[in-house]
């Protein structure tokens, strides 16, 4: 199958080895961050730095005129990724022979959130999400589109893939985090990620539901949580506890919004790019999840993108609605190659004969940069004996 490893610039601008030893992985493919959010990145075998800190979601090459005068409106990144970072190393991997897709992180931006506070997602107590843009708001939503079309279509190219685009909740990792201490599971997850926005107010209205009595409904659906109460029932257990006709309505919205948010952006993806330009959606295949891995329907998605890419770490699973719809499209496992962050490079080729057996056509490796020396030697093994079997 073919095979493609994630990729920062900085792993690559600085370091004149770096091409060759991911084209040596074996994969015919990177995937290029163009559009990241923040953070705090090992760089292993850099010869002028071992750790990155990218202090806020910026872009990867310079601004442009279209963001003058807009809120929101991108940011430029700092020196963890001065000028044209992205077309540097996208020129780099590509002398070494490799296929450069960008990568772009659009719905997750803890800095817009901190500048611009009514842009984020509002929880039925009044919490803000900084991290956590509300893809409900008309602003919000234009400049989510303009993101994807602008960062998708860098120069050098040949596709991209579009990451959290979708509702982002509660699940975030943060700096020293403290939210772990009551279990919530995909109920209360899915309660403590309704938004209370303005527009997400209004929207509920539209579904017939009172923003404040649903607000003081929710409030109450959670209180068995906190008292220690299981959630392991999934959407049954939000339905338990909201009851259907209310849980159906706010899914309604929720769904209905990040539906046409995904129309739209990859609309203007394709508007801005080449005919053989191939667009890919990080996705799980449960509308109401949150997070990178944005909650879709498998049919509708793979209606609009060339493909998705799905999270395998736990198994091949949720590879199976994708590939159950029957559509011509690429399904690409993604697995974490770093042992230091779980993942298991060891069992790479079992993991990816599982994933082939399930439908998958291609596969996803995160993260080249990240990786020690022995993670990348256990996946140059799997895929070499991948193609000696093939």
């Amino acid at each position: 199958m073919r095979a493609s490893a994630f990729v920062y610039p900085w792993d690559v601008s600085g370091d004149p080895d770096a091409p060759a030893r991911i084209a040596a992985l074996g994969v015919g493919q990177v995937t290029l961050a163009a559009a990241y959010h923040s953070t705090r990145a090992l760089t292993p075998r850099h010869p002028r730095h071992r750790i990155v800190t990218a202090e806020h979601a910026s872009l990867l090459y310079p601004v442009g005129r279209r963001w003058e005068g807009r809120t929101p409106r991108p940011y430029a990144a700092g020196d963890w990724a001065p000028g044209d970072a992205f077309g540097e190393a996208a020129d780099a991997l590509a002398r070494a022979g490799l296929e450069v897709h960008s990568w772009v992180v659009l719905a997750h931006n803890s800095r817009l959130g901190a500048e611009h506070p009514a842009t984020s997602v509002v929880n039925a107590y009044g919490d803000r999400y900084p991290w956590a843009p509300c893809i409900a708001q008309p602003a919000t939503r234009a400049y989510l589109v303009d993101l994807a079309a602008e960062a998708a279509v860098r120069p050098g190219a040949a596709g991209t893939e579009l990451e959290s685009l979708g509702w982002y909740g509660l699940r975030h990792l943060h700096a020293h985090d403290k939210t772990g201490g009551v279990a919530l599971g995909d109920a209360g997850q899915y309660l403590m990620s309704l938004c209370f926005c303005p527009d997400c107010r209004a929207g509920y209205g539209e579904r017939g539901l009172d923003a404040d009595e649903l607000a003081v409904a929710v409030r109450a659906a959670l209180e068995p949580l906190w008292q220690g109460a299981a959630d392991d029932e999934g959407w049954a257990g939000v339905e338990k506890l909201l009851g259907e006709g209310t849980a159906a309505a706010t899914r309604a919205w929720r769904d209905d919004t990040a539906r046409t948010l995904q129309e739209q952006a990859v609309a203007a993806v394709r508007a801005a790019a080449p005919g053989d330009f191939r667009i890919l959606l990080h996705a799980d295949p449960v509308t109401y999840h949150c997070g990178a891995d944005a909650g879709v329907d498998p049919a509708h998605i793979l209606s609009v993108a060339d493909g998705v890419v799905v999270p395998c770490a736990d198994g091949p699973g949720l590879l199976t609605p994708f590939t159950e719809t029957g559509k011509d499209a690429v399904i690409a496992a993604n697995f974490t190659i770093v042992s230091g962050m779980g993942g298991r490079p060891g069992t790479l080729a079992a993991d990816a004969a599982r994933a082939r057996e399930c439908g998958a056509t291609e596969i996803r490796l995160y993260h080249a940069g990240l990786a020690s020396d022995a993670d990348l030697e256990a996946v140059r093994e799997a895929l070499s004996g991948s193609r000696a079997s093939s």
